[in-house]
């Protein structure tokens, strides 16, 4: 009950601040996603003199700790009241990386704002996102081409109005090839990092998350489990029964959450599922990737009805190979080849995202101030 005062607390600090400190709004479902963040608000504050208000649903979100006199947080939950603020929301832009903006509890807002959707990785749009996902967006920062075609795609399918697209970028992997380091000479594989998606057919869920770690670490290898947040959820007590079981072994590694990349810099391969890490990983660092040979990840059964091969598919044998856990051997690993893959093929403005980001919503926002006066 107390934390629900304080969020309705903070919400209705929110809906009491004048228009003019509220015109640009961010919503993060909680601190992974602050990494995408950070560097649009930087460049916003720097080059401009708006206001940000900064929503989030996670009580240990870096951005609580961000100080500028013209950024200002608020903490709320991820139910009753974060879908209350939302549909009462008074902003002119909103930025946010959570998908199915109208299609369940979240609505859009029963005011005038200009939604915006910010990618939190680089998988399809049609596939692993569920019907409808983006359907209610004003704007889509597209990370590739690829998203750019989906999204028209599904717009001429179902006939929905067209939405503006900015060719953008992706942060999370500009981040991954600022901070790259050497590759090894001698290019021997001695660090496995076990980094699976979520879902019911997903590694961990399916039971294969115990028998993947002890193969590796059989094998004399350093592992470092990274479950994906979602999984933390659903599955704990699976987690919890690997972590206690290999607690006491010094090859193995626990890394909970996914805002921190020092797993991806310091193991030499991958192994996953149909996680979009995977594309992350491949294209910022050139590691290779084993991806098990499990179901894809399907949130939409009818993704078939545009014809576009989802890029999680049409790249794995460029980045990687696939494998069940059995096939899975010493000689596998060692023949596994250091990527060649030219990110600027898949993903826009390597290096610049935030850049191209920072200036469409200073200029979005314009726009909105300008049709207002008019």
């Amino acid at each position: 009950m107390l934390k629900t005062l304080q969020y309705i607390l903070h919400a209705n600090e929110f809906l009491r601040l004048p228009k003019v400190k509220r015109r640009v709004v961010f919503y993060s479902e909680g601190e992974n996603y602050w990494p995408l963040f950070k560097g649009l608000i930087d460049g916003i504050l720097d080059q401009s003199d708006l206001n940000i208000c900064y929503i989030s649903s996670g009580k240990d979100d870096p951005g609580f700790e961000y100080s500028d006199n013209h950024f200002k947080s608020f903490l709320i939950d991820d139910s009753y009241v974060r879908n209350w603020l939302f549909e009462n929301m008074q902003a002119d832009v909103l930025i946010m990386t959570m998908p199915d903006l109208n299609n369940y509890q979240v609505k859009r807002s029963k005011h005038p704002v200009h939604y915006i959707y910010l990618q939190h990785n680089l998988l399809s749009l049609h596939m692993s996102y569920r019907q409808g996902a983006f359907d209610w967006f004003d704007t889509v920062f597209c990370a590739g081409p690829h998203h750019v075609h989906e999204i028209r795609c599904l717009e001429e399918k179902y006939n929905l109005p067209q939405k503006k697209i900015l060719e953008h970028g992706y942060a999370r992997l500009d981040s991954i090839i600022k901070h790259k380091q050497p590759a090894k000479v001698d290019n021997e594989f001695k660090h496995a990092l076990f980094a699976p998606s979520w879902g019911n057919n997903a590694a961990i869920e399916l039971g294969f998350g115990d028998q993947v770690v002890e193969k590796f670490l059989s094998f004399g290898y350093k592992v470092t489990l990274r479950p994906h947040p979602e999984t933390l959820k659903s599955s704990s007590k699976i987690i919890s029964k690997i972590i206690s079981k290999h607690s006491n072994n010094k090859m193995f590694i626990y890394e909970e959450g996914v805002s921190s990349l020092d797993s991806f810099h310091q193991s030499d391969f991958m192994i996953t599922d149909w996680s979009g890490a995977a594309l992350e990983y491949s294209f910022g660092l050139n590691k290779p990737v084993i991806f098990l040979d499990l179901p894809k990840k399907i949130n939409n059964p009818l993704y078939k009805e545009i014809d576009v091969i989802p890029l999680e598919v049409s790249v794995r044998e460029d980045i990687g190979v696939v494998a069940s856990v059995d096939d899975i051997t010493p000689s596998l690993i060692s023949s596994l080849p250091y990527g060649k893959v030219d990110p600027s093929k898949y993903v826009f403005n390597i290096g610049r995202s935030d850049f191209y980001g920072v200036k469409y919503i200073l200029d979005l926002t314009d726009d909105i101030c300008n049709k207002k006066s008019n």
